[in-house]
């Protein structure tokens, strides 16, 4: 095995970062005169391939080369097929669910928008919240993974790298908005596409299988975590890929219905198959013996042991790929940050000048947080519970025959779900209230050998329901009683007024170029506010 030398391994990657800084500065210099609206979303530009390379680059980071080939590592294939599919089909249900906001909700660009419509602005800023945190703690886990990438493969301190990464992204991202950030994506997905085929062969060719180890590993057989990820992965990420804004972005960028099934489907079968050959990395690592059998708490490292049994030149492949995948991620998330927040706090009222100084400045407590190296995987499942708790009881409002539903159901519901992993918590560790509200953050990791994962993740949404028919009974016992005090109609089942089609395109039927921007600060007023109660 040879590492590259300092100096390759510095040319390496800031090489391939200098080329991103050109291409995304030279991409938004010749965007730099588009309007707000074209600089906050793309809304029905784009055809399903370059919206398939897209998804490919937002789905994945570089914190894949320690997630999956660890769950290699804890429940052989089967946890790892499992994870790579609950990974790849929730991209599916963009698929599905977009045309229906779109319809709904012509000039949104975020689901937070459609919320707010649907729901009113208390929900729609709850959801706002959780959307921001959690791109905060993505941007966060991608910069953390890099910098361990960077020292365990190089030996080199990996904090250059992170603020080179930040200044190289805010700079094209701050200029080019969204579009910059999709057009570059369409370039690194392309490249991580063709350089995870190519790593792929030579991982291939240069490792050594001892077959007497894969019997002595016991990856090919079953086990009780492997099942009970079954049910907790695709929960988790599913209902987190809600708060992707990111995703939502892409999915109203689409040209049509079709381009975004196009873009999906192709994406969704690209990641699974980017995601197993990752994976297997860490059955190849144990079953070449770079990863011994008798460690339980290096399987997050199995990818990167097994390219020290590789020629140096394939270290500098996986360098390239690395410093792409965490850019298109990072990009991505920065420009959904921006997006939303402009969308939500701000309803698109601040100057794009403005606008561009928040891409600046979130960065600072993102690489400060970073820098301390948090667990990855435990910023992920913090996400997950909440997204899990929230998610179900909000989406019953896509459905016409739930026009009962209100906000107030949905936040009630959000944070009872929460309150139910305490509940179940206390129940579980014998009325611990430490231990339950550890559960919350899910300290003991989500392959512990006990039921503890799996009953978080069943308390979370089932827990959020309940509590979300509880206070949609509360609520319409109250408007009862309150309608029968002071003499009105009770009209808590009556249907919502249907929104005039005017609202969106304009009195005299459209809305030209010019007057986008300004259509797109009419529609995100208060006069379209859904109903709290």
């Amino acid at each position: 095995m040879g590492v590259p030398s300092r100096q390759a391994s510095n040319a390496i990657i800031y090489l391939t970062y200098g080329a991103f800084l050109a291409t995304g500065v030279f991409i938004a210099w010749r965007l730099r005169n588009q309007s707000k609206n074209e600089y906050l979303s793309s809304n029905r530009t784009q055809k399903g391939v370059p919206l398939a390379l897209n998804f490919i680059a937002s789905a994945l980071g570089s914190g894949v080369l320690f997630a999956y080939p660890e769950i290699a590592t804890i429940c052989g294939i089967q946890g790892l097929v499992v994870y790579a599919l609950s990974s790849s089909l929730p991209l599916l249900v963009f698929g599905l669910l977009g045309p229906i906001l779109r319809r709904k909700c012509p000039e949104g660009f975020v689901l937070t928008e459609w919320t707010r419509q649907r729901y009113g602005v208390v929900t729609a800023l709850f959801l706002s919240t959780c959307t921001l945190i959690t791109l905060f703690l993505y941007m966060v886990a991608e910069l953390s993974a890099l910098q361990q990438i960077v020292n365990v493969m190089t030996g080199l301190n990996g904090l250059p790298a992170v603020i080179v990464e930040c200044v190289v992204t805010t700079i094209y991202t701050s200029i080019g908005g969204f579009r910059v950030s999709f057009i570059t994506d369409n370039i690194q997905g392309a490249m991580v596409v063709g350089l995870i085929i190519l790593g792929a062969i030579t991982v291939g060719v240069e490792t050594h299988i001892n077959r007497s180890l894969i019997d002595q590993s016991g990856f090919l057989n079953s086990s009780l975590l492997g099942w009970q990820l079954v049910y907790i992965l695709p929960v988790a990420i599913l209902t987190n890929d809600f708060f992707i804004s990111g995703f939502w972005l892409r999915t109203f960028a689409s040209r049509s219905d079709k381009d975004l099934w196009i873009g999906v489907v192709i994406a969704t079968v690209a990641v699974t198959i980017i995601l197993t050959l990752v994976g297997s990395t860490g059955l190849l690592a144990a079953w070449s013996g770079a990863w011994p059998l008798s460690s339980s708490d290096e399987g997050y490292l199995a990818f990167f042991l097994l390219l020290n049994q590789l020629p140096a030149w394939v270290i500098g492949i996986v360098l390239v790929i690395v410093v792409s995948l965490s850019t298109a991620a990072f990009d991505s998330f920065q420009s959904a940050m921006v997006s939303t927040g402009s969308n939500d706090l701000f309803r698109n009222k601040l100057n794009l000048w403005w606008i561009r100084a928040c891409v600046v400045l979130i960065i600072f407590p993102v690489v400060v947080v970073a820098l301390k190296s948090p667990d990855i995987l435990q910023i992920y499942l913090i996400s997950d519970l909440v997204s899990a708790a929230l998610v179900p009881v909000l989406v019953i409002g896509l459905s016409d025959r739930c026009y009962w539903w209100r906000g107030f159901d949905v936040t009630v519901g959000g944070l009872g779900g929460i309150f139910t992993i305490f509940l179940f918590g206390l129940v579980y560790y014998n009325g611990d209230m430490k231990a339950a509200g550890n559960l919350i953050l899910l300290e003991g990791g989500l392959y512990a050998n006990d039921w503890s994962a799996f009953g978080t993740f069943v308390a979370a949404p089932v827990g959020g329901l309940l509590w979300g028919f509880g206070a949609f009974c509360l609520r319409i016992t109250v408007q009862y009683i309150m309608a029968r005090v002071k003499g009105h109609r009770f009209d808590a089942f009556d249907r919502p007024a249907p929104v005039p089609p005017s609202f969106y395109t304009g009195r005299n039927g459209g809305v030209n170029e010019n007057e986008r921007e300004d259509a797109v600060e009419d529609t995100a007023g208060s006069k379209l506010d859904g109903k709290f109660f």
